[in-house]
């Protein structure tokens, strides 16, 4: 079993964003797991959001290196107003320097509460990364679905056009309606309509990937194909497992978990009294001589804020205590949504196989032979177009089944932590496997 790493996508080879903008138009591109891993990259080097949360980890690390363990030491000059034969005996010029001491591990504590708050920082960045890959390869799924609606909108628009051809010549002759003719141009009217709208919303697709990747709005992508239907992953206690190591969010809970425990810490050690030392020297300025010097210790006593102490220790555990209840809160919930993703995996495949394997196969046969009967004057024009219609919607719903489960599959993914759809080749038997690669090709 493997489980991955913080940083996902970027320790393998993975295509440049480059070669997506170097394809024209008319070209296609296979949705694999080389092109996804190129996606998650450019999130990770692009998106805006992503690179904040880096800059604030970049800040909470350098807060973490200038807490310093000495403070600033005090410097004192003064001079003593008195008379003459007084100034001459004690001096009359003082200085002298104060320096806090750092006992009691206050510093220290200091330093490991800004280390916490800067790991839980860097885990923000992991989970920020992952939630932008997430939605950027959702994205990419859903411009392939678009695409896929787009092309079966022109096949169905140009079946439509050359049996409406056929059919006006059948009514010449005398062998078709007219109301045959005019429900088949009210058809094409219609798809060539539904055409329109669906590409608006294949470019609209495009444009919410563009963002994701920080490029401008309107940059254009090839045509993206969908990849066969993804092997089954079914639920067992390696997945959540791997899950509970790994999860981006739960990570970031673990580390919430540190950072509060060090909080507690620092509000233990803040009651401690703080202790500094000292010395003055007097001299005095007629003849520059050395009168007198001292030695001092401070001692800050806390007996007047000892109720505002324990409650801010009070304060700092309850908030510990909350933080353990929603990291234990999060674990279960993730129990959960594991199998419930699996759950709906199971589901997306075998609606997508049963599309596949047995409704096309039968929608292509009875409009295969609606039509034979059809043009051999034995059947009848309703028959040709209802099976028309609905060998198109059989293919739609396997593209959507199909989209839907490696949409949960990319979820699965972003909450287990692991790296890329390949991790689960673990959790499948060994005669299956995941997403193949496909060359890129010319429509």
């Amino acid at each position: 079993m493997r489980i991955c790493r913080c940083l996902v996508f970027n320790l393998v080879g993975v295509l440049t964003a480059a070669a997506f903008s170097a394809r024209a138009e008319t070209n296609t591109l296979q949705l694999t797991v080389a092109t996804l891993r190129a996606l998650a990259e450019e999130v990770r080097t692009n998106n805006a959001a992503v690179r904040a949360a880096e800059e604030r980890a970049d800040a909470a690390q350098a807060h973490a290196a200038a807490v310093p363990t000495w403070a600033d030491p005090t410097v004192r000059i003064g001079v003593m107003g008195a008379d003459r034969m007084m100034r001459r005996d004690d001096g009359d010029l003082l200085y002298g320097i104060e320096q806090t001491l750092p006992f009691w591990g206050k510093p220290q504590a200091a330093r490991r509460l800004a280390q916490a708050e800067a790991a839980t920082a860097g885990a923000i960045v992991t989970l920020r990364t992952r939630q932008y890959q997430r939605d950027a390869i959702r994205a990419a799924f859903q411009i392939a679905l678009a695409d896929r609606t787009v092309r079966l909108d022109r096949e169905d628009l140009h079946w439509l056009e050359t049996f409406l051809a056929s059919t006006q010549r059948r009514y010449e002759s005398g062998t078709a309606t007219q109301a045959e003719v005019l429900r088949l141009q009210n058809e094409r009217s219609r798809r060539a309509n539904q055409l329109a709208t669906d590409m608006a919303w294949r470019d609209q697709a495009r444009a919410d990937l563009n963002r994701l990747l920080n490029r401008p709005l309107e940059s254009p992508w090839p045509e993206f194909l969908l990849p066969p239907i993804a092997s089954a992953v079914t639920f067992n206690g390696s997945l959540v497992e791997s899950a509970l190591q790994a999860a981006p969010e739960l990570q970031v809970r673990r580390e919430a978990i540190r950072e509060a425990e060090a909080a507690v810490d620092v509000a233990r050690r803040a009651r401690y009294p703080d202790l500094s030392a000292g010395a003055e020297v007097r001299q005095y300025h007629g003849n520059g001589d050395f009168r007198q010097s001292m030695v001092m210790l401070g001692l800050r006593l806390p007996w007047g804020n000892r109720q505002r102490y324990a409650a801010a220790i009070q304060r700092d555990e309850a908030q510990l205590r909350a933080t353990q209840l929603d990291a234990n809160d999060y674990e279960q919930e993730l129990r959960r949504e594991v199998r419930e993703l699996t759950v709906r995996l199971d589901a997306a495949r075998r609606e997508a196989e049963l599309y596949r394997d047995q409704i096309i196969p039968r929608s292509e046969a009875a409009l295969a032979s609606a039509r034979a009967a059809w043009e051999s004057g034995r059947g009848q024009f309703r028959d040709v177009f209802e099976a028309r219609q609905m060998l198109v919607a059989a293919e739609l719903a396997q593209a959507r089944a199909t989209v839907e489960q490696y949409t949960q599959l990319t979820d699965l993914m972003f909450r287990g932590g692991f790296e890329d759809f390949a991790a689960f080749n673990p959790f499948v038997p060994e005669s299956e496997t995941s997403i193949q690669p496909a060359q890129t090709t010319n429509p």
